[in-house]
């Protein structure tokens, strides 16, 4: 093992860095053309693509909304019909939960957790590539069958027997649940990376206690989709099987039970809501240290708080299930849960508001998003202990004050973070600065948006509206609020408008933004804007709980890796101690077209039972050649044994 920590200009010491970097410029590389695109195992591409995706999907599911909106401004609209509106509020629902929310979170966390554990790369780099086409494929699967009037219309929950095929026939319940079949794998392998990575992957140094709080914030989250997703993904498939093949797991005639769906469905669905929330608590901890100047209040607090949440939230996932016959001692145990899980989210608020109160804060736009989201979060939050209380939820169950607390929690508690979080990183992935005054601007009209849009539906809801109704009658007073909330809505509309323009400004001509234009303490602003395909030419050994700024002129870095192949360090778990080398694959198709063959198998058994024979076999074949060595892979391997050997 030649791997060792030295310092720069010191006598062993490493070689010359333009000459490192030209090697590994070379060795990390990535293909030009189509085929070195669609190859790729860089995880800051493949983070790309996930958070343009999902921004066009958050686009398409603000269009459904707008929509939405217009059909229910006035009493007795005609501007959809009612199969039109089923749809795009099923549409709406399953894009923002499943093609938004929860792979925009994810990706974050692939761009930034190996540059902040000071890692070159992903564990599974050519996994990660897969992942990503998976997920493109399912949510092009849900917008065609949108045009061609095909897409699921029993709401993103998809409730049987509603569901069911004696009540929803044709393909629309189908494309809903294989969709969330290529979510669901794209979750779980995104999971793995990051758990794998953040574990054996850290700079020398990073031991458990240095992990900054975003790091810490994925690997809870990836840990909840491991426990959380393989539930939807088991009640999808026995739905799939229900209307395909005829089984009966929801059909209590013949000793199914409905209910089971709910079961399988909310105990995903409920920790769904905190693997979308506990990210944007990391980022909200990286935006106050940064523009405070001081490092978060009570790391070991906060750390705890992030786990307990992530456990807890898997205690709640009855409290949406109050209207079904729950037995009384159950719904007081999980009123009880509700409420207790308030209160590692209120330490968090409390550690914040004590970093504001001893640092100097800087209101740029991360900030402003920062701040307004433990306002907009605690209205989501005091509306969500309402309807845990039993005799309040059984008043406003499947009313708009429900809907009114989703979106708080949402909106609020997730993409007011994730905007800060775009201003914030902006210029490490892109090199270039936003505009500032832009920023205040479109933040000023998001948040006026929000609360326009979605304060009206408390009163609403108090006031007996249901919601999945296309159209209500002039008599009964809720027009006026609802085209207050339509207004909200184009507001909002405008908003992100604005965020496209400063983005598209800003990628043209924005000022150039220099490694770390904020003074973050975190490693990703050691390495270059936008960074590397191998992030670091060498990789730093961490000295304290802030990276940068308990970092010395002559810190050591680490030598030893080649730099004429792709080679990453592996370290210890506990301690982040050298323990290995690892050569890491380079680009390949072999991803590509097994997702592709992912695709042909779940889509076409949505037709026809001959999908799964058919698709298997072509899904074996990339599969057998992903695993299968070459001569130069060979080659290589032998060549580093023999050299790690010596």
């Amino acid at each position: 093992m030649t791997t060792q920590a030295v310092r720069p200009g010191s006598t062993a010491t490493a070689p010359d860095e333009a000459e490192v970097r030209a090697a590994l410029d070379a060795s990390w590389g990535r293909p030009v053309g189509l085929l070195g695109w669609i190859s790729t195992v860089d995880h800051k591409d493949v983070a790309r693509r996930y958070l343009v995706t999902a921004f066009v999907f958050f686009i398409l599911g603000g269009l459904d909304a707008a929509l939405m909106r217009i059909q229910l401004a006035r009493p007795e609209n005609r501007f959809l019909t009612p199969d039109q509106y089923n749809q795009l509020f099923t549409v709406h629902g399953t894009t923002m939960m499943f093609l938004f929310a929860v792979p925009v979170m994810t990706a974050m966390g692939l761009y930034f957790v190996p540059l902040m554990i000071g890692a070159r790369n992903v564990s599974f780099p050519r996994l990660n590539n897969y992942g990503y086409w998976v997920y493109l494929i399912g949510g092009v699967l849900l917008y065609v069958s949108l045009f061609v009037n095909s897409a699921p219309d029993t709401g993103w929950f998809s409730y049987v027997p509603l569901a069911g095929p004696g009540y929803t026939p044709g393909k629309r319940a189908d494309i809903y649940a294989q969709t969330v079949t290529f979510t669901e794998i794209s979750a779980l392998i995104t999971a793995v990376e990051i758990i794998v990575t953040v574990f054996k992957h850290r700079a020398p140094g990073m031991t458990l206690n240095r992990i900054p709080l975003f790091v810490w914030a994925m690997l809870v989250t990836s840990f909840m989709i491991l426990f959380a997703m393989p539930w939807v993904a088991t009640a999808s498939l026995f739905l799939a099987a229900d209307r395909l093949i005829a089984t009966h797991f929801f059909n209590p005639a013949e000793g199914g039970d409905p209910m089971l769906w709910q079961h399988l469905f909310w105990f995903f669905g409920h920790p769904e809501v905190y693997i979308i929330f506990i990210p944007a608590l990391g980022m909200i901890s990286s935006i106050l240290a940064t523009f405070t100047r001081r490092e978060v209040f009570g790391y070991p607090v906060m750390v705890l708080s992030l786990v307990a949440t992530g456990f807890l939230g898997f205690g709640l996932w009855v409290h949406h299930m109050f209207a079904t016959g729950i037995p009384q001692l159950g719904q007081s145990y999980f009123t009880a849960a509700s409420a207790m899980i308030a209160i590692p989210s209120g330490v968090q608020i409390f550690c914040w508001i004590a970093t504001l109160w001893v640092g100097r804060p800087r209101w740029t736009v991360p900030m402003l998003y920062a701040t307004a989201f433990v306002v907009l979060f605690l209205i989501g939050g005091l509306s969500g202990v309402m309807v845990a209380s039993v005799p309040f939820d059984l008043q406003v169950h499947d009313t708009y004050f429900v809907v009114a607390h989703l979106h708080y929690v949402l909106l609020g508690g997730a993409v007011f973070p994730l905007f800060g979080a775009f201003y914030y990183w902006f210029p490490k992935i892109t090199g270039r600065m936003l505009d500032e005054r832009l920023g205040r601007w479109q933040f000023g009209l998001f948040f006026a948006g929000v609360n326009l849009t979605f304060f009206p539906m408390h009163y609403l809801g108090l006031h007996g509206m249901p919601r999945r109704v296309y159209t209500y009658l002039l008599e009964s007073g809720w027009g006026d609020l609802n085209l207050l909330a339509t207004a909200g809505a184009v507001t909002i509309a405008a908003s992100v408008l604005l965020f496209i323009l400063n983005v598209v400004r800003a990628l043209r001509a924005g000022p150039l933004a220099g490694n770390d234009p904020w003074g973050g303490e975190t490693l990703e602003w050691l390495a270059e804007s936008p960074p590397r395909p191998y992030n670091f030419a060498f990789q730093p050994v961490v000295q304290g709980r802030a990276a940068l700024w308990s970092r010395t002129p002559d810190a050591p870095v680490v030598v030893g890796l080649r730099t004429d192949m792709r080679e990453v360090l592996v370290t210890t778990v506990m301690d982040a101690a050298p323990d290995n080398r690892h050569r890491h694959p380079d680009p390949d198709r072999m991803p590509f077209v097994a997702a592709l063959a992912t695709g042909v198998l779940f889509i076409s058994l949505v037709f026809t039972p001959w999908g799964l024979p058919v698709g298997a076999l072509l899904l074996a074949v990339p599969m057998i050649l992903w695993g299968w060595p070459n001569e130069e892979d060979n080659e290589k391997q032998r060549r580093q044994e023999r050299e790690t050997v010596t």
